[in-house]
């Protein structure tokens, strides 16, 4: 007889969940849905539901737990601040990709007072406050949903002088060694790697931070749960003038997708509520609540977001340099951009500018990233056009085409296997939520962005590591 579910507040502390209503609701829910699960599965769900409710808002499950930790139940003095009449006029790229939710979601954030301009990418798809795949300019004003849960979320890439062949020789040797050095959700490293963006003086000097040194030091070097991945695969470089000086050729690469974990959603949500108990607007755009880069709490949480963002990038250094230590190599190139973040940059006409990128990848003149697929589809590598219209953006993957719940009840895993196995991509970990069916087409996606990128090359990915 299989034993029965138990789930008590304590459980839930220790992973994070803030005290309140959201515990109680997590553990009914838990207990009525997930009853035949093993209490560490549930668990690892109820985290990846707190490290990032963005992607499970449309949840039929655990989207009311999302809905009570964004909540702020502080009483709130000030004012309704009144919306523009009309939403200014924004570019689409991808129009025939966009559900009519997501759209809805970029009109309210273009109605802001705030607002000076705003762009929707060809991936994009609903999120809390900002639509993921969105870009918004503001005038002197931050919006901590605009940037997003996991601040400074980004991809890296590495080369290495390798031949293809190497993947199917060594396919054992590579999945020991992601199994090895690589880790994902709650599993942390016994001894994480020592990086100087942990001694950097905002732990001290913003009191918030100060309790959370602790965690990030553990958590360092370590990826998220959900779409986070590392992954072994094959680099097929196209353009004969690219930065990296590579001959035409394919290479092995290794590519990661990851933020800056539990560090970053504990900065979005405390300067979230900040910004709403501060910024009262109507209901349909209270998570486009904004600190003014004037204020106190909004130079705090510039300086939190910005060391949140070093953070994430000291992760996939870490992992890189693992994985290159394992191999025995050193890359021959690196390529490394982030989305859910914001920048200080000037418009066509001179005017300074707060970008929020949410889920949107940066692609000013020049500018290199790095545009994922799926597990079974390739990645492009890019470099920016400097589209003005686009405020100099692209995007930042091909984007869901349907919530995780949907997803996980339309396949199966011996078709996701199936899939795998015609593909050749070995999978470590992972789960139907992310199966490939429920992302949108790569290729239309790029499609749909011709003038706001060059193509230098592909990733496509062999080996493939996620979160169990």
């Amino acid at each position: 007889m299989a034993k029965k579910l138990k789930l008590r507040q304590k459980d839930l502390l220790a992973i994070g969940y803030p005290k309140g209503k959201a515990i109680g609701l997590a553990i009914n829910i838990a207990i009525k849905h997930c009853k035949k699960q093993t209490k560490e599965a549930v668990l690892a769900q109820l985290k990846a539901v707190l490290d990032a409710p963005e992607e499970f808002q449309e949840d039929p499950i655990f989207g009311k737990i999302t809905e009570e930790l964004l909540e702020t139940e502080t009483v709130v003095i000030n004012e309704e601040i009144e919306l523009v009449a009309e939403p200014k006029t924004y570019k689409i790229y991808g129009l025939q990709h966009i559900e009519a939710g997501t759209l809805l979601q970029m009109d309210t954030a273009m109605r802001l007072p705030v607002t000076v301009k705003g762009a929707l990418m060809p991936d994009a798809h609903q999120g809390y406050g900002l639509p993921i795949g969105g870009v918004l300019a503001t005038n002197n004003a931050v919006i901590p949903y605009a940037v997003g849960m996991d601040i400074g979320c980004r991809m890296c890439l590495t080369v290495y002088d390798l031949p293809p062949a190497f993947l199917k020789k060594e396919t054992r040797q590579l999945k020991e060694i992601l199994q090895v050095n690589t880790k994902f959700g709650r599993s942390e490293f016994i001894n994480p790697m020592d990086d100087a963006v942990l001694e950097r003086s905002e732990f001290k000097e913003i009191k918030f931070l100060s309790p959370l040194h602790g965690k990030a030091r553990k958590q360092i070097g370590s990826s998220g749960s959900g779409n986070h991945f590392v992954e072994f695969g094959v680099v097929e470089i196209t353009e004969v003038k690219n930065e990296f000086n590579l001959p035409l050729g394919q290479y092995v690469g290794i590519l990661s997708h990851s933020g800056s974990r539990g560090f970053g959603a504990y900065i979005a949500r405390h300067y979230t509520q900040i910004a709403m108990n501060q910024c009262f607007l109507p209901k349909a755009a209270k998570h486009l609540a904004w600190l003014d880069l004037d204020t106190e709490a909004g130079m705090e949480y510039w300086l939190a977001m910005n060391l949140a963002g070093d953070y994430a990038s000291a992760c996939h250094a870490h992992i890189h340099h693992r994985l290159s230590k394992a191999l025995g190599e050193q890359p021959i190139a690196t390529i490394e951009n982030h989305h859910n973040f914001a920048w200080k940059e000037q418009l066509t006409d001179g005017q300074e500018v707060i970008v929020h990128r949410k889920g949107a990848t940066p692609a000013g003149k020049g500018v290199l990233g790095i545009i994922p697929g799926s597990m079974t589809a390739p990645a492009f590598i890019v470099r920016g056009k400097g589209a003005a219209m686009a405020i100099n953006s692209a995007s930042h993957g091909a984007g869901r085409k349907m919530s995780r719940t949907k997803a996980k009840n339309s396949t199966t895993y011996n078709e996701l296997k199936k899939h795998l196995k015609q593909q050749q991509v070995e999978l470590i970990g992972g789960g139907l939520d992310e199966a490939p069916f429920a992302y949108k087409d790569i290729h239309q996606v790029m499609a749909s962005q011709q003038h706001l990128v060059d193509v230098l090359g592909k990733f496509y990915p062999k080996i493939v590591r996620m979160d169990r």
